[in-house]
């Protein structure tokens, strides 16, 4: 059955036995400042042309059928500079969206920043720059969007900034991750005050990268351990369960963090109506172990749908809150892409039968994307594309980012329209421990 998305108040919908959302969207990596060597930027939308496209590439997302889907909006064309404020592009395309029946789950931020907030994430205004966007937003489209992320993949976003040094500020420490994570952190905090500010109804949708950190040797086993509380540390700090008690307390302070940072999220803790888990077969699991030569290494084999599984269980568990698959692709053939969609929805089966409130499904990026590699290298658009939607983008002399339809297209409209046919009904132990938690 076609369901539209429940607002605040009606968040017990979604635990419905019945109740189950299809979902897709764009890849809308945007990362605005030039790299320093190449003088690149990574914005996803302009190298895959959907600014010229949006129309087209919206009317493919509704010959799905899909009745939502996640949308980002360009945040740097949005507010050019600090007084100014274009709402052209997300007014034609959020508008369009909502006229072809399709509920738009905003992306605000999608691990870039306009270029003219200095230091990025750092910037001692960030907090307040990013909710008054956010309360901006709310009010243009008040009544006609309720659901928002606040920010897309904060650990993966503090670990690009602050640990591998990929993106503004570009930090390259543990220490660096750390202030990364809780700017980050206390601003997702200060956008989900500032939309509820400007309408109650609106439904924080939590997105965050999943990793499950495993090792055959058990001297790595701590590791992992350690490793895998800090997937959850974005999740943790917002919500407010990060107080001295948690496992990364003494971690935090030992790399920078001032006990009024952590005191601030246990004062101002946000409820988590619901949680969106981004998981790929290929970058998702990772094994600890060592070389040949005693060097510390992550290998992340290609994974099997139990992966689904296991992540399910845990993150319900954690959060006790009802959980989409927020984007799941696999890259490569058809034929891997196909697999992939059917294990997946498998899995995602197997789950709700077992109890957890598994309840949307989103397919990840709807046509080919750019590598992150293209912006600090040489090649061209086309030999950073990487083969994951439904549609892919095939360059012709004519058309250079050409969609085309694979299989998987009709496989995945056929999902959708047939509801919970694939997934099953989501059983009645889940949806009676979600409504006491």
């Amino acid at each position: 059955m076609t369901q539209t998305l429940p607002i605040r108040s009606e968040l017990w919908r979604l635990t419905t036995s019945d109740s189950f959302w299809w979902s897709t969207g764009i890849e809308d990596t945007f990362i605005t400042a030039p790299h320093p060597v190449t003088g690149r930027t990574l914005d996803e939308y302009e190298l895959t042309g959907h600014y010229d496209r949006w129309r087209d590439d919206l009317d493919l997302i509704a010959e799905l059928d899909v009745p939502c889907a996640r949308y980002g909006v360009p945040w740097h064309r949005i507010q050019p500079a600090r007084n100014k404020w274009d709402w052209t592009f997300p007014d034609r395309a959020l508008g369009h969206l909502l006229d072809l029946g399709i509920t738009p789950q905003v992306d605000l931020v999608h691990y870039g920043l306009p270029a003219w907030i200095e230091d990025a994430f750092l910037h001692p205004d960030y907090p307040m720059l990013v909710s008054e966007y956010a309360a901006r937003f709310a009010d243009r489209f008040h009544g006609r969007i309720r659901w928002y992320t606040p920010l897309n993949e904060p650990r993966i976003t503090a670990w690009y900034c602050g640990r591998l040094g990929w993106w503004p500020p570009y930090r390259r420490s543990w220490s660096g991750f750390v202030t990364l994570m809780l700017a980050i952190a206390k601003g997702m905090v200060e956008t989900v005050k500032a939309l509820e500010s400007v309408d109650p109804e609106i439904v924080p949708y939590f997105v965050d990268a999943t990793d499950l950190y495993d090792t055959d040797e058990p001297a790595l086993e701590p590791e992992a351990k350690h490793r895998q509380r800090i997937v959850f540390l974005a999740l943790d700090l917002v919500s407010g369960r990060v107080s001295e008690q948690h496992e990364l307390w003494p971690w935090l302070l030992k790399h920078g963090a001032k006990e009024a940072d952590l005191i601030y999220f246990l004062d101002n803790a946000i409820p988590l109506p619901v949680i969106g888990m981004n998981l790929y077969p290929m970058f998702t699991q990772k094994m600890l172990m060592r070389d040949a030569g005693g060097r510390f290494r992550i290998r992340m084999p290609y994974a099997k749908a139990d992966l689904i599984s296991r992540l399910g269980h845990i993150y319900y568990n954690r959060y006790g809150v009802p959980l989409m698959i927020s984007e799941t692709a696999s890259m490569g053939s058809l034929r891997r892409r196909f697999e992939w969609l059917s294990q997946s929805v498998a899995a995602t089966k197997q789950l709700r039968n077992e109890g957890v409130p598994l309840v949307g499904y989103t397919w990840w990026p709807m046509f080919s994307l750019v590598t992150w590699a293209y912006r600090q290298g040489r090649r061209s658009v086309a030999e950073h594309l990487a083969p994951m939607g439904l549609w892919d983008i095939v360059p012709t002399p004519t058309d250079p980012l050409g969609r085309v339809r694979t299989s998987l297209v009709d496989a995945y409209q056929h999902l959708v329209q047939g509801g919970i046919e694939a997934v099953g009904t989501l059983s009645r132990t889940s949806v009676e421990s979600a409504g006491a938690r």
